[in-house]
């Protein structure tokens, strides 16, 4: 799924800040989302989501238009523009609608149901803005995406759909309750499918893999449907269960497809070249125009890919590009308190990718002239320009190719790029920047957290460590309400009930934090974590978690759903971090619990492996036999450190990692039993290795420990 976008381009004009402070505002100006807060000066009669409007929808027996996006979308903006803020659409559609707004990244939930809806109703085009009507029972009974005001490019303009809506629902009433009630029944089955358990087994990896092979793109990496290959998106789950496969098998197939798809993003416009990080999304083949909005869960999860990457192969460019785009958060994206900001937006000036392309003579003027050729040379910079007659920049050639072809050594080309990197940088940020999208997401900090302490354990340096653990303290703090986690925060207020993936990214994190500073809270937190899925999301019947908690306010259908776009699914995270949980406390129960999910989601494991990468990781997990490693001695003594280092090295990283001493030795043993008798070996540091609370005879010498 994605932000859809016409071939034809569309202009798109924001009024300006004080033009807007003069209109009049509607309800969701009392909101905290961004994304809502756009659209506060609409004359549009929005409602957000919530008691309200449902009940005026009811009481006025009128259908509700229900539109759903977020803050950095930029066919959002551009329907916003053209519909939402024309005062006749408005005038019709406050007349024949009850109209509600949602962010779809507060509300998941609902955008999850809905987006299920949609891609039905319109065979396979789903996307944001999402446009959806519903009954007041909140039925859905027709939907789309983008809709011009007018009919244009073969598309029904706005106007004429909201008539055609209305004409249905005066005229053809038993036909609209009929075809909503078909569509809820299809969504019940599609969301919360009846279980049909099973063993989980590695041949449903294998199959996946090969279902990737065949949307591979051999020439520019990355994944899609052949001859055109595009758009292409990450595929952040699947490059990590791509090199759990190459580990595990031997497959040099599966470790180039991540290799080559990782190195062509990271030299094309997709990622930032002058401020590090990832757009969200390539419209071409060779990854050269993104949709160039930033999402934290992309760049999270690439992270995380790039440190695996850059362990097994030891290839700097991987380590440099992991560095930059961590950096990139910890500077522009990372709140004062330490949460992680979600979103920052295609759009500046009303114009997408403004604040990142170059025209040749902006980069004339910035550089000296040799600094000016061989950046051009190196980022194909040129008059005509690569995209709409300005440059995205990009590395079109290699160093040593550029040092060639202007007559200098590699050293000078090296040297004059790091420069003129630096220099780009500051005069781009003299630019209107993106709106940034500051609300802090429970679940998009878990997979941050992850990253960064990954990014740690990895590269060794503190600024990751440090970064993980103020995110986590933010959450665990300010995020809370009467001991339950809750979704959102912004501006000091914290909202929504949390849902499964912000529970299970979180305990997940949680767990790879204790794995780099072995702090007892983090477990402990990440236990409390896991409890609270097991009481309120379980699914007593198989095992299985539903996305919403057992409290949590009534919609069409309840979601259970593990298949994946753009984020791992919450259950495949929940029975990761259980499995991990349940290795790390010596808790066979939490294991199980762990492997129940994996059991549950037997049917979709064996006829569609592919649509749940994330799930086949914990299937990798659960199969490989993982091992539970307790080293015991100060952190500071080198022995300690080797031992950290063989342990941390070992991949895949099918194993658990704790390091006992004397800070922290009283909290985790009355957290587990399974540290009890683990000492130091006449004096020295040891490493005790163990399987499901088995352990073999400690080691004292680092080069003895084996985990394979």
């Amino acid at each position: 799924m994605h932000s859809w976008k016409p071939l034809i381009a569309v202009p798109l004009l924001i009024s300006s800040l004080s033009s807007q402070e003069n209109r009049t505002v509607n309800r969701l100006a009392g909101e905290t989302s961004p994304y809502l807060l756009q659209h506060k000066t609409n004359p549009v009669d929005w409602y957000p989501w919530g008691e309200e409007a449902l009940e005026r929808a009811k009481r006025e027996d009128r259908p509700i238009f229900l539109s759903i996006g977020y803050s950095a979308c930029h066919w959002c903006h551009v329907m916003e523009h053209e519909s939402f803020e024309n005062p006749a659409i408005a005038k019709l559609m406050n007349e024949k609608f009850i109209n509600v707004k949602v962010d779809r990244e507060e509300r998941p939930d609902i955008d999850d149901i809905y987006m299920a809806a949609v891609v039905r109703f319109t065979n396979g085009q789903g996307g944001w803005p999402m446009s959806v009507f519903l009954t007041p029972d909140l039925q859905p009974f027709y939907g789309g995406t983008y809709y011009p005001p007018e009919d244009q490019h073969g598309r029904p303009g706005f106007r004429r759909v909201i008539e055609h809506i209305d004409r249905l629902w005066r005229e053809r009433r038993e036909d609209v309750e009929k075809a909503s009630d078909q569509m809820v029944e299809y969504l019940r089955a599609q969301l919360a499918p009846a279980a049909r358990p099973g063993d989980p087994k590695l041949d449903f990896v294998d199959a996946a893999v090969a279902a990737s092979k065949e949307r591979y793109d051999s020439d520019y990496g990355g994944f899609g449907h052949p001859p055109h290959f595009a758009p292409k998106f990450p595929h952040a789950s699947e490059l990590a269960l791509l090199l759990r496969h190459w580990a595990r098998t031997g497959d040099a197939e599966s470790l180039e497809m991540v290799e080559t798809t990782c190195t062509k993003m990271a030299r094309g416009g997709m990622y930032d070249q002058l401020g590090g990080g990832f757009h969200r999304y390539s419209v071409d083949r060779v990854w050269l125009v993104p949709h160039f909005e930033k999402m934290l869960y992309d760049n999270a999860q690439l992270a995380s890919v790039l440190a695996e990457l850059y362990q097994v192969t030891g290839k700097e460019l991987y380590a440099d590009v992991l560095r930059q785009t961590l950096d990139y958060l910890l500077r522009e994206m990372q709140d004062e308190k330490g949460g992680i900001y979600s979103t920052q937006d295609a759009d500046s000036e009303g114009e997408e990718g403004k604040f990142f392309v170059w025209q040749k003579a902006e980069l004339e003027d910035a550089l000296d002239e040799q600094d000016a050729r061989i950046a051009s040379e190196y980022w194909g910079v040129t008059e005509g320009g690569n995209w709409e007659h300005s440059n995205i920049l990009n590395v079109a050639r290699s160093l040593e190719q550029v040092a060639q072809k202007v007559g200098v050594t590699a050293d000078v080309a090296r040297e004059s790029l790091e420069r003129s990197r630096a220099q780009l940088f500051a005069r781009r940020g003299q630019r209107v920047h993106p709106g940034t999208d500051d609300k802090i997401l429970a679940a998009w900090n878990g997979l941050a957290i992850s990253a960064f302490a990954t990014a740690y354990q990895v590269l060794g340096e503190d600024r990751y460590l440090d970064a993980a653990r103020g995110a986590a303290e933010f959450v665990l703090t300010d995020m809370r309400r009467d001991g339950r986690l809750l979704r959102s925060w912004r501006h000091g207020e914290a909202k929504f009930m949390a849902y499964l993936e912000d529970y299970a990214f979180m305990a997940d994190g949680l767990l790879t934090l204790f794995e780099a500073d072995f702090d007892p809270r983090w477990i402990e937190e990440a236990r409390s974590l896991l409890a609270d899925i097991e009481e309120h999301f379980r699914d007593d019947r198989d095992g299985a978690f539903f996305f919403t908690a057992d409290d949590h306010e009534r919609l069409v259908s309840r979601n259970k759903s593990v298949s994946e776009s753009s984020v791992p699914s919450g259950q495949a995270v929940a029975a990761r971090a259980f499995i991990r949980a349940g290795l790390l406390l010596g808790d066979t129960r939490l294991e199980d619990l762990g492997r129940e999910v994996l059991r549950a989601n037997h049917a979709i494991l064996e006829s569609f492996p592919i649509a749940a990468p994330s799930l086949l990781l914990s299937v990798e997990l659960a199969m490989a036999d993982p091992r539970e490693v307790v080293i015991v001695g100060d952190p500071g003594d080198p022995a300690v450190g080797a031992f950290l280092k063989t342990a941390r090295a070992a991949y895949p990283p099918h194993r658990v990692v704790t390091v006992l001493h004397d800070g922290n030795r009283e909290q985790l043993r009355a957290l587990s039993s399974i540290f009890d008798g683990k000492d130091l070996v006449d004096g020295a540091a040891a490493a005790y290795v163990c399987r499901r609370g088995v352990c073999e005879r400690p080691v004292t010498d680092p080069a003895a420990l084996e985990l394979r």
